[in-house]
Protein backbone atom coordinates (compact mmCIF):
# COMPACT_ATOMS: atom_id res chain seq x y z
CA UNK A 1 0.00 0.00 0.00
CA UNK A 2 1.06 3.56 -1.34
CA UNK A 3 1.81 5.79 2.04
CA UNK A 4 -0.62 9.02 1.98
CA UNK A 5 -3.23 7.39 -0.51
CA UNK A 6 -6.55 6.78 1.24
CA UNK A 7 -7.99 2.99 0.71
CA UNK A 8 -10.86 4.44 -1.03
CA UNK A 9 -9.07 6.73 -3.60
CA UNK A 10 -7.03 3.34 -4.87
CA UNK A 11 -10.13 1.88 -5.01
CA UNK A 12 -11.92 3.91 -7.39
CA UNK A 13 -8.83 4.73 -9.59
CA UNK A 14 -8.96 0.35 -9.73
CA UNK A 15 -12.61 0.33 -10.43
CA UNK A 16 -12.29 3.04 -13.34
CA UNK A 17 -9.73 1.02 -15.09
CA UNK A 18 -11.69 -2.25 -14.80
CA UNK A 19 -14.51 -0.39 -16.41
CA UNK A 20 -12.55 1.80 -19.09
CA UNK A 21 -11.21 -1.77 -19.85
CA UNK A 22 -14.27 -3.64 -20.46
CA UNK A 23 -15.99 -0.72 -22.58
CA UNK A 24 -12.77 -0.91 -24.93
CA UNK A 25 -13.92 -4.83 -25.42
CA UNK A 26 -16.13 -5.10 -28.14
CA UNK A 27 -15.98 -8.37 -29.37
CA UNK A 28 -14.87 -11.25 -27.53
CA UNK A 29 -11.10 -12.01 -27.59
CA UNK A 30 -10.49 -15.33 -28.26
CA UNK A 31 -9.02 -17.75 -25.88
CA UNK A 32 -8.18 -20.73 -28.16
CA UNK A 33 -7.10 -20.55 -32.31
CA UNK A 34 -11.00 -20.33 -33.16
CA UNK A 35 -14.14 -21.04 -32.19
CA UNK A 36 -16.74 -21.74 -35.05
CA UNK A 37 -20.06 -21.13 -34.93
CA UNK A 38 -22.82 -23.18 -35.52
CA UNK A 39 -26.78 -22.82 -36.45
CA UNK A 40 -27.24 -26.34 -34.87
CA UNK A 41 -27.57 -25.62 -31.15
CA UNK A 42 -28.94 -29.25 -30.37
CA UNK A 43 -25.56 -30.53 -30.68
CA UNK A 44 -24.12 -31.98 -27.19
CA UNK A 45 -20.50 -29.69 -28.56
CA UNK A 46 -21.86 -27.01 -28.73
CA UNK A 47 -20.57 -24.21 -26.90
CA UNK A 48 -22.62 -20.39 -26.24
CA UNK A 49 -20.34 -17.44 -27.27
CA UNK A 50 -21.16 -14.25 -27.44
CA UNK A 51 -24.69 -14.88 -29.49
CA UNK A 52 -23.28 -17.70 -31.44
CA UNK A 53 -23.21 -21.16 -30.30
CA UNK A 54 -19.18 -23.07 -30.98
CA UNK A 55 -18.75 -26.46 -32.75
CA UNK A 56 -15.77 -28.61 -31.50
CA UNK A 57 -12.63 -27.29 -33.18
CA UNK A 58 -12.00 -30.85 -33.76
CA UNK A 59 -14.92 -30.92 -35.84
CA UNK A 60 -13.77 -27.62 -38.01
CA UNK A 61 -13.10 -28.31 -41.74
CA UNK A 62 -11.50 -25.48 -44.28
CA UNK A 63 -15.47 -24.11 -45.45
CA UNK A 64 -16.19 -22.50 -42.02
CA UNK A 65 -13.43 -19.92 -42.74
CA UNK A 66 -14.42 -19.87 -46.52
CA UNK A 67 -16.18 -17.81 -49.56
CA UNK A 68 -16.44 -17.65 -52.61
CA UNK A 69 -17.71 -15.07 -55.30
CA UNK A 70 -16.88 -11.76 -54.19
CA UNK A 71 -15.57 -11.17 -57.43
CA UNK A 72 -19.33 -11.06 -58.83
CA UNK A 73 -20.67 -7.37 -59.44
CA UNK A 74 -24.02 -7.33 -57.63
CA UNK A 75 -26.99 -5.82 -58.64
CA UNK A 76 -27.47 -2.14 -58.28
CA UNK A 77 -31.14 -1.25 -59.71
CA UNK A 78 -32.13 -0.15 -57.10
CA UNK A 79 -33.54 3.97 -55.92
CA UNK A 80 -30.26 4.46 -54.29
CA UNK A 81 -27.98 3.21 -56.64
CA UNK A 82 -26.04 0.69 -54.52
CA UNK A 83 -25.68 -2.83 -53.11
CA UNK A 84 -23.56 -3.94 -50.23
CA UNK A 85 -22.32 -7.79 -49.56
CA UNK A 86 -21.33 -8.21 -46.03
CA UNK A 87 -19.83 -11.11 -45.13
CA UNK A 88 -20.09 -11.30 -40.95
CA UNK A 89 -19.85 -14.73 -38.63
CA UNK A 90 -23.46 -15.27 -40.22
CA UNK A 91 -22.23 -15.74 -43.76
CA UNK A 92 -18.19 -16.93 -42.69
CA UNK A 93 -19.05 -18.99 -39.38
CA UNK A 94 -15.32 -18.91 -38.92
CA UNK A 95 -14.84 -15.34 -38.23
CA UNK A 96 -16.99 -15.62 -34.73
CA UNK A 97 -14.60 -14.32 -31.79
CA UNK A 98 -11.98 -12.89 -34.24
CA UNK A 99 -13.09 -9.45 -34.17
CA UNK A 100 -13.30 -8.99 -38.04
CA UNK A 101 -15.64 -8.71 -41.19
CA UNK A 102 -15.09 -7.34 -44.87
CA UNK A 103 -17.56 -6.10 -47.24
CA UNK A 104 -18.11 -5.56 -50.88
CA UNK A 105 -20.03 -2.26 -51.89
CA UNK A 106 -21.10 -1.95 -55.79
CA UNK A 107 -22.30 1.76 -56.68
CA UNK A 108 -24.08 2.36 -60.03
CA UNK A 109 -23.36 5.87 -61.56
CA UNK A 110 -24.36 8.56 -58.94
CA UNK A 111 -25.40 5.59 -56.25
CA UNK A 112 -25.04 6.40 -52.65
CA UNK A 113 -24.38 4.07 -49.76
CA UNK A 114 -26.68 6.08 -47.33
CA UNK A 115 -25.65 7.88 -44.53
CA UNK A 116 -25.41 4.95 -41.54
CA UNK A 117 -23.69 4.08 -38.72
CA UNK A 118 -21.78 0.56 -37.45
CA UNK A 119 -22.80 0.33 -33.61
CA UNK A 120 -20.49 -2.25 -32.97
CA UNK A 121 -17.16 -1.56 -35.41
CA UNK A 122 -14.71 1.17 -37.24
CA UNK A 123 -14.79 0.66 -41.11
CA UNK A 124 -12.04 1.08 -43.48
CA UNK A 125 -12.54 1.62 -46.96
CA UNK A 126 -10.60 0.94 -50.00
CA UNK A 127 -11.94 1.87 -53.68
CA UNK A 128 -10.91 -0.46 -56.65
CA UNK A 129 -12.99 1.39 -59.39
CA UNK A 130 -14.64 4.50 -59.65
CA UNK A 131 -14.57 8.04 -57.77
CA UNK A 132 -16.02 8.17 -54.81
CA UNK A 133 -17.44 11.09 -51.92
CA UNK A 134 -17.00 10.03 -48.59
CA UNK A 135 -17.60 11.50 -45.15
CA UNK A 136 -18.34 11.14 -41.37
CA UNK A 137 -19.52 13.75 -39.12
CA UNK A 138 -18.51 13.80 -35.19
CA UNK A 139 -20.44 13.61 -32.45
CA UNK A 140 -22.11 16.68 -30.37
CA UNK A 141 -21.32 19.29 -29.79
CA UNK A 142 -19.36 19.94 -32.88
CA UNK A 143 -20.74 17.98 -35.30
CA UNK A 144 -17.87 18.15 -37.55
CA UNK A 145 -17.95 17.04 -41.29
CA UNK A 146 -14.46 15.05 -42.49
CA UNK A 147 -15.31 14.56 -46.02
CA UNK A 148 -12.81 13.29 -49.02
CA UNK A 149 -13.06 12.46 -52.45
CA UNK A 150 -11.53 9.09 -53.22
CA UNK A 151 -10.08 7.57 -56.43
CA UNK A 152 -8.82 3.74 -57.31
CA UNK A 153 -5.91 3.18 -54.58
CA UNK A 154 -7.10 5.37 -51.91
CA UNK A 155 -8.36 4.42 -47.99
CA UNK A 156 -10.40 6.43 -45.84
CA UNK A 157 -11.75 5.37 -42.07
CA UNK A 158 -14.99 6.15 -40.43
CA UNK A 159 -14.56 5.82 -36.77
CA UNK A 160 -17.12 3.46 -34.94
CA UNK A 161 -20.35 4.80 -34.40
CA UNK A 162 -20.22 8.10 -36.11
CA UNK A 163 -22.31 8.67 -39.07
CA UNK A 164 -20.85 8.19 -42.34
CA UNK A 165 -21.62 7.61 -46.04
CA UNK A 166 -20.43 7.10 -49.97
CA UNK A 167 -21.61 8.77 -52.91
CA UNK A 168 -20.27 7.42 -56.71
CA UNK A 169 -19.73 10.79 -58.08
CA UNK A 170 -18.52 9.26 -61.34
CA UNK A 171 -20.82 8.87 -64.82
CA UNK A 172 -19.13 5.07 -64.12
CA UNK A 173 -19.94 1.98 -61.55
CA UNK A 174 -17.68 2.18 -58.83
CA UNK A 175 -16.59 -1.06 -56.17
CA UNK A 176 -15.22 -0.49 -52.87
CA UNK A 177 -14.20 -3.06 -49.97
CA UNK A 178 -14.71 -2.42 -46.66
CA UNK A 179 -13.09 -3.91 -43.25
CA UNK A 180 -14.80 -3.73 -40.17
CA UNK A 181 -13.30 -4.43 -36.50
CA UNK A 182 -16.52 -6.19 -35.65
CA UNK A 183 -17.48 -10.16 -36.44
CA UNK A 184 -21.08 -8.53 -36.68
CA UNK A 185 -20.82 -4.62 -36.51
CA UNK A 186 -24.38 -3.91 -36.85
CA UNK A 187 -25.91 -1.33 -39.20
CA UNK A 188 -28.26 1.59 -38.70
CA UNK A 189 -29.22 3.69 -41.56
CA UNK A 190 -30.48 6.83 -40.21
CA UNK A 191 -33.48 7.40 -42.54
CA UNK A 192 -35.03 4.19 -42.25
CA UNK A 193 -34.37 4.18 -38.43
CA UNK A 194 -36.25 7.21 -37.78
CA UNK A 195 -38.80 7.40 -40.75
CA UNK A 196 -39.30 3.60 -40.89
CA UNK A 197 -39.61 2.29 -37.46
CA UNK A 198 -42.19 0.01 -36.61
CA UNK A 199 -44.50 1.03 -34.82
CA UNK A 200 -43.94 4.64 -36.19
CA UNK A 201 -42.74 7.39 -33.95
CA UNK A 202 -45.22 9.70 -33.28
CA UNK A 203 -45.20 12.45 -36.30
CA UNK A 204 -45.19 15.32 -33.74
CA UNK A 205 -41.92 14.13 -32.44
CA UNK A 206 -40.11 13.73 -36.01
CA UNK A 207 -41.44 17.65 -37.00
CA UNK A 208 -40.51 18.82 -34.29
CA UNK A 209 -36.37 17.69 -34.11
CA UNK A 210 -36.12 18.14 -37.56
CA UNK A 211 -38.09 21.41 -38.56
CA UNK A 212 -40.26 19.86 -40.78
CA UNK A 213 -43.89 20.40 -41.93
CA UNK A 214 -45.81 17.79 -40.37
CA UNK A 215 -47.47 16.89 -43.61
CA UNK A 216 -43.33 16.30 -45.06
CA UNK A 217 -43.21 13.64 -41.72
CA UNK A 218 -45.87 11.62 -42.67
CA UNK A 219 -45.04 11.71 -46.32
CA UNK A 220 -41.81 10.09 -45.43
CA UNK A 221 -43.18 7.88 -43.03
CA UNK A 222 -45.00 6.45 -46.02
CA UNK A 223 -42.16 5.90 -48.55
CA UNK A 224 -40.04 4.44 -45.70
Amino acid sequence: MMKGVPKTLLLTVALLAWAFSLASAFDPSPLQDFSVAINDTSSDHAVFVNGKFCKDPKLATANDFFFSGLDTPRDTSNPLGSNVTLLNVDKILGLNTLGISLARIDFAPYGLNPPHIHPRGTEILVVLEGTLLVGFVTSNPDNRFFSKVLNAGDVFVFPIGLIHFQFNVGKTNAVAFAGLSSQNPGLITIANAVFGSNPPINPVVLAKAFQLDRNVVNYLQKKF
